[in-house]
């Protein structure tokens, strides 16, 4: 049995998205000394799957 791969949906996946880093801290609510670590990090874009994998947000305890 042989597995096929399809190229097509791997290429459209939501995470190869390329997302404004300044949008995607206000969608995620991150302050701003996170936006700048992320657009020093990756410039002003980057893919969603970069920007989750990289993203750091303070833990909010109630």
């Amino acid at each position: 049995m042989s597995s096929h791969i399809d190229i097509q949906k791997i290429e459209n996946d939501g995470l190869r998205q390329v997302w404004s880093v300044s949008e995607f801290a206000r969608r995620h609510r991150l302050d701003k000394d996170e936006e700048k670590r992320l657009t020093t990090l990756f410039g002003s874009f980057a893919t969603k799957q970069e920007l989750l994998s990289n993203a750091q947000r303070p833990c909010s305890f109630r």
